[in-house]
């Protein structure tokens, strides 16, 4: 139980992840830190929600995962540690668990209030490194949980948006939009390989099973490795090509 991921808004050009990294090995030197991403945009708890929950089950069975997009850093928020039936995770109680933790089996959850994990002095401005880098190892020496704090039985979800069913027609929309400019859906993929999926007044395209089935430039609707229907364009940036943005709606016929 060593592997901590990390998902956070911290980007990589600035001393945060660093500082992370090294809060997590001087509690545990054998942790095994393994970046996610830490490129989602500052502040967006449903975008560091989504990255995590498309992520984690590729990691093995007891891997701590540590995810930090905390616009309300230093406020009474609650820091959280939710084991599940497969898996750790530590974060804020602001929603940015609450798309992975809906995947799972939850075991228990607990509000770590005990400052013996936490590292001297806290700052109100980086929790990520002194209050959930340090929990996060010392969860991999496996403390006792009723250590942590107070146990408690809810934790702040997401509103997340629910495809809609009409006849034929399944309407949903935009939830994410990927480094390749990918504009993700919270449809998720159709069993079907044939289809028309459209953003209306934007772009309308057809089903395909992998890009290079039309040409270059031109857009494709496809089963991404997330489990979702996205729209994308063969080598281009459907994002940008056709100004998808997040909350269009996508319908799929």
């Amino acid at each position: 139980m060593s592997i901590i991921t990390l998902t956070t808004d911290f980007g990589t050009r600035d001393w945060f992840v660093g500082s992370m990294k090294g809060a997590i090995l001087s509690v545990n030197p054998h942790a095994v830190p393994v970046d996610i991403t830490h490129d989602i945009p500052p502040g967006d708890i449903r975008a560091g929600a989504f990255a995590l929950a498309a992520s984690y089950r590729s990691f093995p069975r007891n891997t701590v995962h540590l995810a930090v997009v905390d616009p309300g850093v230093g406020s009474p928020r609650a820091a959280l540690v939710v084991r599940t039936s497969d898996y750790y995770f530590v974060g804020p109680d602001n929603g940015v668990l609450s798309i992975a933790l809906a995947k799972e089996k939850i075991v228990e959850i607990w509000q770590v209030e005990n400052e013996i994990y936490f590292r001297q002095p806290i700052s109100n401005t980086f929790h990520g490194r002194d209050v959930f880098a340090p929990v996060a190892a010392h969860l991999t020496l496996r403390i006792l949980m009723d250590s942590l704090g107070q146990q408690v039985t809810d934790y702040v979800q997401l509103d997340w948006p629910k495809p809609q069913v009409d006849g034929a027609l399944i309407r949903g929309e935009i939830v994410y939009i990927d480094h390749f400019g990918n504009a993700i859906s919270n449809i998720e993929s159709p069993e079907k390989s044939t289809g028309t999926v459209r953003v209306p007044d934007k772009v309308e395209c057809t089903l395909k099973q992998f890009y290079q089935e039309v040409p270059s430039g031109q857009p494709l609707a496809i089963a991404g490795s997330a489990g979702f229907l996205e729209i994308a364009v063969n080598a281009g940036h459907a994002a940008q090509a056709y100004g998808l943005k997040l909350g269009d709606v996508v319908e799929v016929m």
